[in-house]
């Protein structure tokens, strides 16, 4: 639906067609808010009905719902197709999706069954067709867009009633910066490619870097200190994703704690409430800064993971060759898999060392703070969801769960 759309658009645009909105852009919700806030314009406009600069959205928590500003939109294809545009806000949040365009294509088209046995219960299952357009995340295998419960359901619940009987609404959604900004994630770790996934598991924003993300996590440590559900032993998982892989790979949910990026006072509290044995499991993306001393691991505060990367392979006497290849690299990923190319044994060498450093800055950070009876292990995964590397705590402490290590 996109391909030559963009010339038209342009044209549009110059012809006075496209209305601007100059909404003060204040509020603080999650992707999925501002994609559904465009599909209701653009289906609105299909339906005659004259623009407004907001839609009325209900986040389907405890009847909450929200004036969520809309850029712009405008009919196609002689009002066969409606265009519209947000802008995702996420207030003081660091989030990547920070002014990320959203660009959601809509028409209705005819509802087609094989029998009429079935055609009632086929439209309310398949009345919604969403078709993943440029940048928008999709899995590798299969090819269908990479969307949350949340988000389909916050779609549905926002746009069913507009949708005409007998109707199909298809919506293309369309991220113009997607590509760009999914280069800077772990998407591909999770079989996810072609831009950013549409994930989210509420409407208001989390911040992983900001200081009410510290204060929740401590909260609900605290708690678990005041409840009976405190086990001697955690898992620190990092986000979503190594909330996720985690419980694939059979760790027990209730030893499962996800923690955002303010890792090291999480570590402290975690010791202060008594835990003995703790578990880092994360994307080697964010545990390598761990190696390196840095303990607030969002990357607009702090990276130097090359850097990093390379200080260890000095520490761990690899050969000057190997140590240019991987200073030269674009990325740890890039690193690791020329260094794979080359020369296998130096590889897990240095991946060792990695993963033991992570054990060893985390236990140094925390003995600034205190002395606690207190073990820390690492489980770090790639690009392609293998777990393969731990220190030796960590292989311990995996090893308690049934997880054995993937070979290179």
């Amino acid at each position: 639906m996109v391909a030559g759309l963009h010339g038209l658009i342009l044209k549009n645009f110059h012809q006075g067609l496209l209305i601007a909105n100059t909404f003060p852009l204040k509020k603080e919700w999650t992707l999925p808010v501002w994609v559904t806030a465009a599909a209701k314009s653009a289906i609105r406009s299909l339906l005659g009905f004259p623009f407004v600069p907001v839609q009325k959205i209900d986040f389907l928590e405890d009847g909450q719902n929200e004036e969520v500003p809309v850029t712009s939109t405008f009919l196609l294809n002689e009002g066969k197709q409606a265009f519209a545009i947000s802008h995702c806000q996420s207030g003081a949040s660091l989030d990547l999706t920070k002014g990320l365009e959203i660009w959601v294509f809509a028409q209705f088209e005819d509802f087609v069954v094989e029998s009429c046995m079935d055609a009632k219960q086929t439209e309310q299952e398949n009345w919604l067709k969403i078709i993943p357009g440029y940048g928008v995340g999709t899995y590798e295998e299969g090819g269908q867009p990479c969307l949350s419960a949340f988000a389909k359901d916050l779609l549905q619940s926002n746009l069913r009633s507009l949708v005409p009987l007998n109707r199909v609404l298809s919506l293309e959604i369309v991220f113009p910066r997607g590509k760009e900004l999914a280069a800077k994630t772990s998407n591909a770790s999770f079989g996810v490619v072609n831009g950013l996934a549409l994930i989210g598991t509420q409407a208001n924003i989390q911040d992983s870097a900001s200081p009410q993300q510290l204060e929740d996590t401590l909260r609900k440590l605290r708690q678990l200190s005041d409840t009976q559900d405190l086990k001697d032993r955690l898992v620190f998982v990092i986000g979503e994703n190594g909330l996720q892989l985690a419980l694939q790979m059979g760790v027990a949910k209730d030893l499962i704690f996800k923690i955002g990026n303010w890792i090291g006072p999480s570590l402290v509290a975690a010791a202060e409430i008594g835990v003995k044995e703790l578990l880092l499991f994360g994307y080697h993306g964010k545990l390598i800064k761990l190696s390196g001393g840095i303990f607030h691991t969002h990357h607009h505060l702090a990276d130097g993971r090359l850097e990093i990367l390379t200080a260890l392979a000095v520490k761990e006497g690899l050969p000057l060759d190997l140590i240019n290849v991987i200073s030269s690299a674009k990325s740890v990923e890039e690193a690791f898999n020329l260094l794979n190319q080359k020369d296998i044994y130096y590889t897990k060498k240095l991946w060792y060392r990695l993963s033991s450093e992570v054990e060893y800055k985390s236990l140094t950070y925390l003995a600034r703070y205190g002395s606690w009876p207190i073990t820390i292990g690492s489980a770090l995964f790639d690009r392609e969801r293998k777990l393969r590397w731990a220190g030796p705590n960590g292989i311990r402490q995996l090893s308690t769960f049934g997880i054995a290590l993937q070979d290179f």
